[in-house]
């Protein structure tokens, strides 16, 4: 048989969610056709035009109005702009007859069944034999939408449930048809990972499938706890939030985001289909919820929710939150508990939990009640919803965006304490979690030879998870694969001769003690290995340089120690380019300042497509001093010899670092001139990127790697760019574009970037560079209005403009 390939696909349907699989499929490279309905009447502006129902603008409004709408929402939907030009639109009279020509058919259309399988009969009659065709529904049976259609369609038939936004939220169940062939489930189980970048989770045709019956499982056991132990809503956000692994906006505010329409929706359907469900009592709505709904107080979207943005009279900005005992809005009140605060030096998450549960305040009291609570309601899911207990995790984790799942977080705190936790509240877990202690098994997961393995219920033994041996996970060898470790960072080997530096300190940011052991690992590797991959798993790779250490320096005046850590940083950056090992970078999620230094300086940057990267330097009053202002102006020469108009070309890489621009994905940053095409690569699945980026550092040594040259011959143009620079910066300020503050750093910025004030255009050194960027970012720190900056960033984590 030929293996399957998705090269174009259609998305009937452009509502939000429609929008956002459509833009997704673009960013990836798919050739998308998107799909709506006709309108039934003009609107006012296609009256005052004279068009008719006829006109191909009008007929094809809805679709163009809703992909509109989705490009031009934050956050975006699409990793680069001009991706949008990979998607055609349509309508569903028009143009469903192009269906026959696409690999893959994604319903996406109003979540009523009588509907889809009108849209289902239509695309039957153009759609090609063995084409993919799959539903995007939240919870509607898989059985009964594809009864009626032909014995092909059943076969290439199942639902496919991303979650909203598409391109953010990393969970794409699988929900298989009566008649779903195995070869269609092996094909989307491996498509979502590899090329869409998702977690793949293959579920039972059961009501809201995994994701969201155990998600709204969690957050209604929430909405009861609330009222049964006297919390405020902002309490509850405080316990269920960063803390424990939850995303910021915690329960509240994300129902808030969500729609608690769409919660309740949900909700309801779960209590109207799951009659056996032993916690059913759960799913039915507190009257609070009732009440809020009646109000229509549904979230953003109706601008109230649990919380709600406010401007008083005098024109100041208050958040409100709901007061659910009175159904009133108030100032918000600050939550505090004596169990949170013991967490605070435990900076593991997983390891907090055991503290969390043994807290003798109301908080210790939340977390046993709601956990207990939900280790047994996810004990009592299996079988029926899913086979595998790790499918659970993997749902909670890519959908709702937890650190740890269930299981995990039950094994954290000990499966027999979680047992103990349960009876206290008068629950028990199900039977086969007693007859896994029997067996031998102290908990839910172990890992074995760098691999994960989860304990399978019917054969009462622990396996290997399938599917991970694309991936290295450093979580499982940093211990037993450890080659050096410090207080900074942990070097491991990722076997076939390539070492993985993995930063260790708080937020990754790079201080003495990362330079420390990057410098080690080259030591090492050029020693006994063939070369290095700087990687990490954390939510960031980096948020930049130690900018406490500076601040500490510059206020003691100790500015000889000063210079000498950041000659020391550009040393570590020039070493990642000049040692005899290839080094590879793999940034993800924030890469700021020190760390974008860093990956600009390696041989080759992987890249995760959610990178946010960018030097960020002028919003703590200095210019990048890791090497980052010399290399802007390295890349802006190398430019020249394309491109005739040499100050032009400076001035876009200048003004990238003074507007401190930031790159909202990957793609993004080749624009900015942070990443270089040819040479750095993007990965969709970030759990793909460490394995990925040893093999590009294995495949350069094979070449045959050698030591580059130090480069002696980057044009600088010295007078003739510093006076155009210094021309800008005077009308900017004179303008009020810009602080003084800012004109004297952009004005050192000029220095740097112009290779300084010489004569004419000149070639010179990596080195001079260098010695240039050092001289203007210890000028600036000397600077009193820079100190301000730097300890309202520590103080605050925003940038001050003084």
């Amino acid at each position: 048989m030929s293996k399957r390939r998705i090269n174009k696909i259609a998305v009937i349907g452009s509502g939000i969610m429609g929008s956002g699989i459509a833009c997704h499929f673009a960013n990836i490279g798919v050739d998308v056709l998107l799909l709506d309905i006709v309108p039934r009447e003009l609107n006012d502006k296609e009256k005052a035009k004279g068009l008719s129902l006829e006109d191909k603008v009008v007929r094809n409004r809805l679709v163009n109005d809703s992909l509109n709408a989705a490009l031009k929402s934050k956050p975006s939907p699409i990793y680069h702009q001009k991706f949008a030009s990979r998607i055609s639109t349509g309508n569903l009279e028009d143009d469903i007859s192009k269906v026959k020509d696409v690999d893959w058919i994604i319903e996406v259309v109003v979540e009523r069944l009588d509907i889809k399988k009108m849209v289902f009969e239509n695309l039957e009659k153009h759609r090609t034999p063995g084409t993919l065709i799959t539903s995007n529904t939240s919870g509607i049976p898989i059985k009964f939408m594809s009864e009626g259609r032909s014995e092909d369609f059943q076969k290439h038939f199942c639902g496919t449930h991303f979650f909203n936004p598409a391109r953010y939220l990393k969970l794409f169940e699988i929900i298989p048809g009566p008649k779903t062939s195995k070869e269609v489930l092996e094909f989307l189980n491996i498509y979502g990972e590899k090329f869409l970048g998702k977690t793949s989770v293959v579920a039972k045709d059961t009501p809201a499938f995994i994701g969201n019956r155990i998600g709204i499982f969690s957050i209604m056991s929430l909405f009861h706890a609330v009222k049964e132990m006297d919390l405020t809503i902002e309490e509850v956000d405080k316990l269920s939030g960063p803390v424990i692994g939850r995303p910021k906006s915690a329960t509240f505010r994300t129902v808030d985001v969500v729609g608690l329409d769409t919660l309740v929706h949900v909700a309801n359907g779960i209590a109207e289909n799951c009659k056996d469900d032993e916690r059913l009592e759960l799913f039915k709505l507190p009257d609070f919820i009732n009440t809020m709904v009646e109000n229509k107080w549904l979230g953003s979207k109706t601008g109230q929710g649990f919380y709600k943005k406010n401007v008083s009279s005098d024109g100041k900005k208050e958040i409100l939150s709901l007061d659910l005992n009175t159904l009133e809005y108030r100032s918000a009140q600050k939550a505090k508990f004596a169990t949170l605060e013991l967490t605070k030096t435990i900076d593991k998450v997983a390891d907090r939990f055991k503290v969390l549960v043994a807290g003798k305040d109301k908080a210790g009291e939340f977390y046993r009640k709601t956990l207990s609570s939900l280790f047994a309601y996810v004990s009592h899911r299996i079988p029926e919803i899913t086979d595998e207990l790790y499918k659970i995790d993997d749902a909670m984790k890519a959908g709702f965006g937890w650190e740890h799942g269930p299981f995990q977080i039950w094994d954290a705190i000990g499966v027999e304490e979680g047992i103990k936790m349960m009876k206290a509240e008068g629950l028990a877990p199900a039977t086969w979690v007693s007859e896994m202690l029997s067996s031998g098994s102290s908990g839910f997961y172990s890992v074995k030879d760098g691999s994960t393995y989860a304990y399978d219920i019917p054969k009462k033994s622990q396996e290997k998870i399938p599917g991970q041996d694309a991936f290295i996970i450093l979580d499982n060898i940093r211990k037993s694969n450890e080659v050096y470790k410090n207080s900074g960072v942990v070097v491991e080997d990722l076997g076939d001769g390539i070492l993985n530096v993995e930063f260790q300190s708080k937020m990754n940011t790079i201080g003495g003690d990362v330079l420390t052991g990057l410098n080690k690992a080259i030591d090492i590797a050029e020693k006994d290995f063939d070369g290095l991959v700087v990687g990490n798993q954390a939510a960031n790779f980096s948020v930049g340089a130690n900018i406490g250490m500076i601040f500490m320096m510059a206020v003691e005046q100790e500015y000889d120690e000063l210079n000498m850590a950041i000659k020391y940083f550009q040393d570590s950056m020039m070493r990642m380019r000049y040692s005899s090992i290839p080094t590879v970078s793999a940034p993800h999620g924030m890469t700021l300042g020190g760390g974008c230094e860093l990956s600009m300086h390696a041989d080759k940057v992987v890249a995760a497509a959610e990178t946010y990267i960018g030097l960020v330097e002028f919003g703590v009053g200095v210019i990048p001093g890791g090497g980052g202002s010399k290399e802007m102006a390295l890349r802006a020469a190398d430019t020249f010899k394309k491109n005739d108009i040499e100050l032009n070309v400076l001035q876009e890489y200048f003004l990238t670092i003074g507007m401190a621009k930031v790159a909202t994905s990957a793609y993004e940053a080749f624009d900015l001139g942070v990443l270089q095409k040819g040479k750095d690569i993007v990965v969709v699945n970030k759990d793909r990127q460490i394995g990925i980026a040893k093999s590009h550092a294995k495949l350069m040594a094979e070449q045959g790697y050698t030591k580059p040259v130090k480069r002696k011959d980057i044009k600088v143009l010295g007078k003739q760019a510093l006076g155009m620079f210094l021309v800008g910066t005077d009308a900017m300020e004179d303008s009020n574009y810009i602080s003084a503050h800012d004109h004297k750093i952009a004005n050192k910025l000029a220095y740097v970037m112009a290779g300084g004030d010489l004569s004419e255009p000149t070639l010179v050194s990596e080195q001079y560079l260098l010695d240039l960027e050092r001289e203007a970012f210890l000028s600036l720190c000397t600077e009193r209005k820079t100190l301000e900056r730097i300890q309202h960033m520590l103080k605050t984590g925003k940038p001050l403009r003084n």
